[in-house]
């Protein structure tokens, strides 16, 4: 039996339905993240597992425990948001422990836990300083150390670094991370972050419009797209459209030029329009291959990035990117000039 059962949960306002038959199973110690564009039900399920919404139908069971109807506090979950909502009027210490207050804790062990809390994010000499003496980092710590404080079930994460600067975010999720591994607490974090997503989660739910589009590891969701929608929001993405020739062999044209691919979908069929993904790095520029597709192409635009160089290449009415890496002593090819760009037959994925 899974740590946490969520089973065909729905939600609907008026008339609206915002989350479909949502179902998932979730093993103790697991770190979740439900990524998603604003509007496709992340938070809205986040909300039903809190307690914060009820369920217009549908089943969770904590531990084998039913809650899908319990109130917040019976729960045994702790639930750090976006905002930080820290007491203004509290030090750090006294907001940290104010679960434990409110739980009638004695004062000894509040204090204990308090310093147990404070040692774990590494904000001991900041114990009797107020939130807005905090940087934001600072009091998204605070907050995280609050909500582990109760030593709950669940941790529920609600995009909580969306406040923050690119680097603190960094910074942050990894401490997130490495103190959810320590004390092995089932975590779910809500993101739209697709690139915070990939580092941090041991598997990833993709929302859209309050559906799931796929369920799998950083590197499933990211190098094996079941769905347009998935290619297209997790990383950068070549999408192509396909004329299916020979649905045995996986063979299928693309701009008159014939492609293999080992990822055939089911239900293609020599004739069927398909739409096909591949990823910038997974292109290359060389001589056609035995046992690799190749493209002809014509170079369209080369964009320095740093670390990588990106460049465009045109196929009839496709764009294609590719991405090589910086080298001082790397020669590139000018706009214009006529290209061969290979690939391997796995790389060329089937989208449902």
């Amino acid at each position: 039996m899974a740590f946490l059962e969520i089973s065909n949960l729905k939600k609907s306002f008026d008339k609206l339905t915002v989350v479909h038959d949502f179902t998932m199973n979730i093993e103790r110690g697991e770190f979740i993240t439900f990524l998603g564009p604003s509007g496709c039900g992340k938070t809205t399920i986040l909300r039903m597992l809190a307690g914060f919404e009820s369920p217009s139908a549908g089943l969770v069971r904590f531990d084998g425990r039913d809650v899908t109807h319990l109130p917040t506090n019976q729960r045994n979950i702790g639930m750090v948001f976006q905002s930080y909502a820290l007491f203004p009027n509290m030090t750090v210490a006294d907001n940290i422990g104010f679960g434990l207050k409110v739980a009638k804790m004695p004062q000894a062990q509040i204090d204990h836990r308090v310093e147990e809390m404070l040692a774990l994010i590494k904000l001991k000499p900041l114990a009797g300083r107020y939130p807005w003496q905090l940087s934001g980092g600072q009091q998204q710590r605070v907050a995280l150390a609050r909500a582990l404080a109760n030593q709950p079930q669940v941790l529920l994460l609600d995009e909580p670094l969306s406040a923050l600067d690119a680097k603190i975010r960094v910074s942050l999720r990894e401490e997130i991370r490495a103190l959810q591994r320590e004390l092995g607490i089932t975590s779910i974090f809500v993101t739209h972050d697709q690139e915070e997503a990939l580092s941090i989660s041991d598997r990833i739910v993709v929302l859209n419009e309050g559906r799931v589009e796929q369920i799998g590891s950083p590197s499933e969701v990211y190098n094996f797209p079941r769905t347009r929608f998935v290619a297209s929001f997790v990383g950068t993405l070549n999408l192509l459209q396909g004329v299916v020739t020979d649905a045995g062999t996986g063979r299928i044209a693309v701009g008159g030029q014939s492609l293999v691919t080992s990822n055939k979908a089911a239900g293609m069929a020599a004739g069927q329009n398909r739409a096909l993904a591949i990823r910038p790095e997974a292109i290359t520029f060389e001589a056609p291959q035995q046992g690799r597709n190749s493209l002809a192409a014509t170079v369209e635009e080369v964009n320095f990035l740093g670390a990588i160089v990106r460049i465009r290449a045109r196929l009839e009415e496709a764009v294609i990117s590719l991405d090589v890496f910086n080298d001082p002593n790397l020669v590139l090819p000018q706009r214009g000039a006529p290209v061969t760009l290979g690939f391997s037959h796995d790389s060329l994925l089937v989208l449902e």
